[in-house]
């Protein structure tokens, strides 16, 4: 082979080898482009999903911590015998950061708690005893929070016939006569004021072989008038909480007369020092607030809904 020949054939060699490397990079490039896809806006919101700093969730609004964070509420029975207090208060802590200390009597004895300056809030239904207790200035504050109606229970063959009278001022003049055994609280709550008032309406006295007062509160008088198988008059939200536990039937109900009103008072802070002023109104305000006006409706036994909110500005 000649100079001229090996120099064309170097040349060749040369020339295929540069098409050689220039093809193999083409293919390089079009592999690169494949593995990584294209941007489209699917694929940009799933990086940014990807890469975005979650927000961390809001934290619940953090319970007040009052200065003075224990409540004295001196009450009648049947708010707690009926489990309002049980329903209600628990939201009220929640909201409030208050814990409330329940003396659950009569009334009379509630209100006396709150003369002696031994509770700082009152829950009542004696609407005669609340007025004067305002008027002697050992309350600040009354509203009315709610109501419901007494009722007569007694045994179901309703030995008095009380199912055929129109009025309960005439149910308790059948009852004088009709020598069955009633049974009365006999404490000077808001039920048995009520009574009294019955009987002094009727302008008769039950007869003393069968009138038995017990000084107990509504659910003890409901088992003891079962036992001996009397009448006697209750709030009908611890009726329903409490006759199952009975033989006992409603024998008259409905007459405008048994309307009874529950009022929240704070005692008055001159009285005492000690009194929770503070706490007491925040209660007080609570109640009747639209939170607390909402909520007592909702407490019911089945369908049997056992108040009414009755706060009005």
């Amino acid at each position: 082979m000649t100079h001229r020949n090996r120099s064309a054939l170097a040349v060749r060699l040369l020339t295929v080898s540069l098409l050689l490397l220039l093809a193999f990079g083409q293919v390089y490039a079009a592999g690169s482009k494949e593995a990584a896809p294209a941007s489209t806006p699917a694929n940009d919101a799933a990086s940014a999903e990807s890469t975005a700093v979650v927000a961390p969730a809001s934290a619940p609004a953090p319970v007040p911590a009052p200065a003075q964070p224990r409540v004295r509420l001196a009450t009648t029975t049947s708010t707690e015998n009926s489990g309002l207090l049980d329903f209600l208060l628990p939201e009220f802590t929640k909201d409030t950061g208050y814990t409330v200390d329940v003396i659950a009597v009569g009334t009379g004895a509630a209100l006396k708690l709150g003369e002696n300056a031994d509770a700082d809030v009152l829950l009542v239904h004696a609407r005669s005893l609340e007025d004067a207790f305002m008027a002697a200035s050992h309350g600040s504050e009354r509203r009315d929070v709610m109501y419901n109606d007494f009722v007569i229970i007694g045994p179901k063959t309703d030995p008095a016939g009380l199912a055929a009278v129109a009025d309960a001022v005439t149910a308790f003049t059948y009852l004088s006569s009709a020598n069955t055994t009633f049974v009365s609280r006999g404490d000077n709550s808001g039920t048995h004021v009520m009574e009294k008032s019955l009987w002094m309406k009727a302008g008769v006295l039950p007869y003393p072989d069968y009138y038995k007062e017990a000084g107990q509160g509504m659910e003890q008088v409901i088992i003891m008038a079962d036992g001996l198988q009397a009448y006697t008059l209750t709030d009908r939200a611890t009726w329903l909480a409490v006759k199952d536990k009975t033989s006992l039937a409603i024998c008259f109900e409905g007459d405008p007369v048994l309307f009874n009103p529950y009022g929240v008072i704070t005692v008055n802070p001159a009285k005492h020092e000690d009194i929770n002023a503070v706490g007491a109104k925040v209660l007080l305000d609570w109640l009747t607030s639209g939170r607390g006006q909402s909520l007592i409706p909702g407490f019911k036994i089945g369908a049997n809904q056992l108040f009414f909110a009755s706060y009005k500005e």
